[in-house]
């Protein structure tokens, strides 16, 4: 009686795991192209109007569509690493892939490369979504206030709003646990993209007759030879940035639940995400340049300034926000927890490093606190700010506080 007992604990017990002895992982084909969408679908969408003006009508599109076959073929490559070959380990992040299948010293700088890309897209989207949040602002000031207001904002309130929310949302505990606030970013990016296109559209159906060329931004009328060939190497770069996730495609699919092999998965949910952005990248390029031809903005979005309809416009903008806030996690959730993990193996007595607190959140059951996780948020946020003149040292205090603590443990 008592080892039946023990075998139906063992049971329970062993289906609340995973093969590699971790809690179980509920991700699916819908959670990890929601994911794949929020992390291409970015600040990017919204140059490629511009982009698409810099080379014209015909190699435009055909660029775009290169960069998405490409990007395509790359993850589908990626996704066949998550796994080693020979003995089936897993691969819980692109520096272990890198390391199993490299070795050496190579995984060091390919890490450095990621993280250091990581740290570059967090303040690129901090900053964006500082300029939409006063771009709303702007909106309703023009609305009350005339068109005649200067309505002048500085962006530096916003990017501390934008650090504060991330210092909640720096709490969630993993990459596991991103699913709903991805959906919630992936539904908010179509949001935005469609308000745009359908701008555009309205723009050229009201009789607007921008200028465009097949080739694009014209020497000598628009630009000169040098400024042409900086913008399209500018376009090109703009354009490959629209499709850069490939640095978080081996989180995505450490999510994935354990069933139908997970390169599977993966390149199915990697097909529909690229599929998806493309469609929507396409047309927010080639109908914001019939909209705006070559005078298109660097943000399309902006090209229909904050006049009327004055609230589409701003709930576009409230739309990049939310999307920029899911996007931010997906792309800082590997970097938290790399230097959580290191912080926790060279300082394993440090209890700041090690604590978490539970508290009960409504709706959300018990939920652990790590005070370490909010400052080391905070140190990324400051160094935002820290680039725009302002707490320049504190990033660097802070770690050096870190630094100071593990020596006098040792």
């Amino acid at each position: 009686m008592s080892e039946a007992v023990v075998n139906e604990s063992n049971e329970v017990n062993s289906s609340n795991f995973d093969d590699d002895e971790k809690p179980k992982r509920n991700g699916t084909l819908i959670t990890a192209s929601a994911h794949i969408i929020t992390a291409v679908i970015g600040s990017g969408v919204l140059s490629l109007a511009w982009a698409v003006a810099q080379m014209g009508w015909i190699a435009g599109p055909i660029v775009l569509l290169v960069f998405a076959i490409v990007t395509w073929y790359a993850s589908t490559l990626q996704a066949d690493c998550y796994r080693n070959l020979t003995t089936g380990k897993r691969h819980y992040t692109y520096r272990e892939a890198v390391q199993s299948i490299l070795g050496g010293a190579k995984f060091k700088f390919c890490a450095l490369a990621q993280y250091s890309n990581f740290i570059g897209v967090s303040i690129g989207y901090t900053i964006t979504a500082s300029i939409s949040m006063a771009a709303v602002k702007r909106a309703i000031c023009f609305h009350k206030e005339g068109h005649q207001s200067g309505c002048h904002l500085e962006n530096n309130r916003f990017i501390i709003i934008f650090g504060i929310a991330q210092l909640f949302l720096c709490q969630i505990q993993n990459f596991h646990e991103l699913s709903m606030l991805s959906i919630i970013a992936a539904i908010t990016s179509f949001g935005y993209s469609f308000i745009g296109i359908g701008l555009s559209i309205a723009k050229v159906a009201g009789g607007s007759h921008a200028r465009t060329t097949l080739t694009g931004v014209e020497i000598g009328v628009d630009v000169t030879k040098e400024q042409k060939i900086w913008n399209i190497l500018t376009a090109l770069g703009n354009m490959a940035f629209a499709y850069a996730f490939s640095m978080v495609l081996i989180e995505v699919q450490d999510t994935l639940r354990q069933g139908p092999p997970e390169n599977i998965v993966m390149k199915k949910a990697s097909s529909i995400g690229i599929m998806i952005t493309t469609f929507f990248y396409m047309l927010c390029g080639v109908v914001g340049y019939a909209a705006f031809g070559n005078t298109a903005p660097g943000n399309f979005l902006t090209g229909f300034g904050f006049y009327e309809p004055y609230w589409l416009v701003a709930f576009a903008n409230v739309c990049i926000v939310v999307h920029l806030v899911g996007a931010y996690q997906v792309f800082v959730q590997p970097l938290f927890e790399f230097v959580e993990s290191q912080c926790r193996k060279r300082c394993p007595q440090n209890k700041f490093f090690t604590t978490e607190f539970p508290i009960n959140l409504p709706c959300c059951g018990a939920y652990n606190i790590s005070f370490f996780r909010d400052v080391h948020s905070a140190s990324q946020d400051s160094s935002v700010l820290g680039k725009m003149g302002m707490v320049e040292d504190l990033e660097f205090y802070l770690l050096a506080c870190f630094h100071f603590s593990c020596r006098r443990l040792h």
